[in-house]
């Protein structure tokens, strides 16, 4: 393999492996051909073995090309989800839109998803693809972690984990029977144990300062008013003088 140090040879590099992500995602492995990948980036024959070692190493770099552009959609929507306490149904719905999409008749969108999980089955006989799944796999987690914590959701890493192959376990699942429907078969399972695998975060008392105290909770009282003619008296009854505690007396009338 030639290092392609020049950007000539880089974006002739880049275009072979675009290609055969794109042979990937229409045809699975098998698509994917020193050949074919040629023709689809209209670059000579030789161009495959001049700037990869092997066939196997233009397919990993396919995989990650094609796992990093998911993921890179992914941040893109998790972007776009605001921070706020989230119930089940839309805590499971929100990973679901994330992992899965949405049931229909998208055949693009099914075969993207066809597409990821043939490429970790593939993984466990290929050790070039491990490694760029372990690396695809971690940022996974992390994007997950993140739409727990913007649903105000306790984040565990091992649960995530769980969280990850029970989706998968799922959608695997559904792709085998006649009428394939991989988001419901995921929901249905992600709605009975989301709460044990991410539970709500707990949610903090009222902190002291912020809770009413007993003496301002009481209204002022007013004084009440002084009766009438005792004003008048009040004002005819000059003030004392500071420091004096002998009450003042008027004197008698001469």
């Amino acid at each position: 393999m030639i290092t392609a140090t020049t950007p000539k040879g880089e974006r002739r590099r880049q275009a072979l492996v675009a290609a055969a992500a794109e042979l990937l995602l229409e045809g699975g492995f098998d698509a994917v051909r020193h050949r074919s990948v040629a023709t689809r980036a209209d670059l000579p024959l030789a161009s495959t073995t001049y700037y990869f070692d092997s066939l196997e190493d233009l397919i990993a770099r396919a995989v990650e090309f094609s796992g990093n552009a998911e993921l890179d959609a992914m941040r893109r929507r998790i972007g776009e989800v605001p921070h706020r306490r989230r119930g089940t149904d839309a805590t499971v719905d929100l990973i679901l839109d994330l992992l899965v999409g949405a049931d229909g008749p998208d055949e693009y969108a099914r075969g993207r998803l066809i597409a990821r999980y043939e490429r970790s089955v593939a993984s466990a006989r290929h050790p070039e693809l491990r490694e760029v799944q372990l690396r695809l796999r971690g940022q996974l987690e992390d994007l997950l972690a993140d739409v727990l914590r913007r649903s105000d959701r306790v984040v565990r890493a091992e649960q995530l984990r769980r969280l990850v192959a029970m989706v998968d376990g799922a959608v695997v699942a559904a792709f085998t029977e006649p009428d394939p429907q991989p988001r419901r078969m995921a929901r249905g399972a992600l709605l009975e144990l989301i709460d044990v695998v991410a539970p709500p975060a707990p949610q903090h008392p009222m902190p002291p300062h912020a809770v009413p105290s007993q003496h301002s909770a009481v209204p002022h009282r007013a004084e009440p008013a002084p009766h009438r003619g005792e004003s008048a008296q009040l004002r005819a009854e000059p003030a004392q003088h500071r420091g004096d505690s002998t009450p003042y007396r008027a004197e008698p009338p001469l």
